[in-house]
Parts: structure tokens; sequence; C-alpha cells
């Protein structure tokens, strides 16, 4: 966890096979945390009495259950706090609806996040930015994205480029454990890559945080609009592609294929 960022301390959480949910310790408030996409509130609850810790917020970043299927439970322990989640009826418990360009301040425990609109996975995905870090749920993973459920090619790679373009030294944290076979496609997809065949030789598990940077030159989703991507995937289906959305179309379905 080197990559982390330095104004606050963030736990991992393992859930189900292969989910994280994120507990961000208040940097100003001892024993006040909040909980990123907390599919499974058991382990929650097991890592707050491990701590000494209460439960101050939750944040969402979409609707699937694997991310917010504990937060019922998680309220009926810690009673009255602010559900932060995108503006969308299948996040049935949210207090405050969130939007892209929006902030969400907590004050009182020195945190602050700027709301990202993320559409692709699902269609009103959101992300949150803040203090170094990028809570991304299931649009970015480290050397890897998420499926389009509901988004389009467009949508998908227009929020990966936009969370391309934040600071390099963002400490990504994203939803699930992938890296192992991301890295395995990414290598398929552009074998020379230095960067993606050293992460995958110094490998360890938990392969998060992974700073932006590292991604910017590993990850082929990101890659979208480069050269040696582009030729990769025009060589897989045999025509030009002349978009980096259409690269993403089928680089994206190569992914789906790929064993």
């Amino acid at each position: 966890m080197s990559n982390q960022p330095q104004s606050v301390k963030i736990r991992p959480v393992r859930a189900f096979a292969d989910n994280y949910i994120w507990l961000i310790e208040s940097p100003q408030a001892p024993g006040r945390v909040v909980a990123v996409d907390p599919g499974d509130a058991t382990p929650v609850l097991s890592e707050l009495h491990r701590m000494g810790a209460s439960l101050a917020a939750i944040l969402l970043t979409h609707h699937h259950a694997d991310h917010i299927g504990g937060v019922p439970q998680l309220l009926l322990e810690a009673g009255d706090i602010p559900v932060i989640g995108p503006d969308d009826p299948r996040v049935p418990l949210r207090t405050v609806s969130a939007r892209d360009g929006d902030r969400w301040e907590m004050p009182e425990l020195g945190l602050s996040f700027e709301i990202l609109a993320v559409p692709g996975h699902t269609l009103s995905h959101i992300a949150f930015w803040g203090h170094g870090a990028l809570f991304c749920g299931d649009t970015l993973f480290s050397a890897g994205c998420g499926r389009m459920f509901e988004g389009t090619p467009v949508q998908m790679n227009a929020s990966l480029e936009k969370l391309r373009a934040l600071p390099p030294a963002t400490a990504m944290y994203c939803g699930h454990e992938y890296t192992a076979a991301n890295l395995a496609f990414a290598l398929t997809v552009d074998p020379a890559n230095g960067a993606a065949r050293k992460a995958r030789e110094s490998l360890v598990t938990p392969s998060l945080p992974s700073p932006l940077s590292l991604e910017r030159l590993m990850n082929p989703f990101l890659r979208c609009d480069n050269p040696v991507i582009r030729e990769a995937v025009e060589a897989h289906v045999a025509r030009r592609l002349p978009t980096p959305a259409d690269v993403f179309r089928e680089l994206r379905a190569w992914k789906d294929e790929f064993r």
C-alpha cells in the first residue's frame, strides 16, 4: 500500500470472491470512518470493531448489489449517517444524490471529494476524487476496465479519458482485485510494454491502490488513442478502426472473450 495518499489513511476490506470495500479514516476525527461501496456489511462491521471505530458516512459508486448490499445492515448499526450515491432509484437508501461536478464535504471529518460522472459500466456510475485518491468502482481497474452493462463504447471511453486526465500521482482504488488477469490481457495486446511486464513480475495482493501514472503506461483501455494499441486491435479484428471509441469497443470485446 505504498502508493496510498498521505492526507488520509485508507484500509481495504475484502468481500465476496474479489471485491474491495474501502474504509477512509478521518484525518481529524480519529475513530470516524467512511465506507466506500460496502456490498457486504459483515466484514465492514468486523473491521470497525477491530479498529474501535464507528461509521460516519457511506459513499456509493453505482447500484450493483455487490457494492450496495451491505448498506441496510450498516445503517441499522450506525444510525442516521449520510449515504452519498448516484441519482438513480436503484440506489434506494442514498440520502444525497451526487451529480457530475458536485463536491461532497464533511468538514467535521476533514474530508472533501469531487463527484465525477463516469457512465459506461452503468449509466449512472460516479467516482469520488479527493485527497489524492480516486474511488472509481467498476469503471477503471488496474490494467483493465469494467464491462459495459448499460453504457455505450463512446460513453465508456469518454469516462476512461476523464479519469486518465486526473493528476498522475492520483492513487486509484477500484472495486475488484482483477489485476493478474488484466495484466495477462494487457501483455497479449501490448507484449513489449515494459511497465506491464514489471507490474506482473512484482505483483502482490492487494495490488491496490495503483498510481494513475502507472495505469497510463500499462493499461490498454486508457490508451485507445495510442498507435500501438490501435494497431494491435486492428490486427485482431482485421479492419481499420478510425476513432478511439471504435478501438475501445473492439478491445473490450476482445477482453470479454479472453481466457
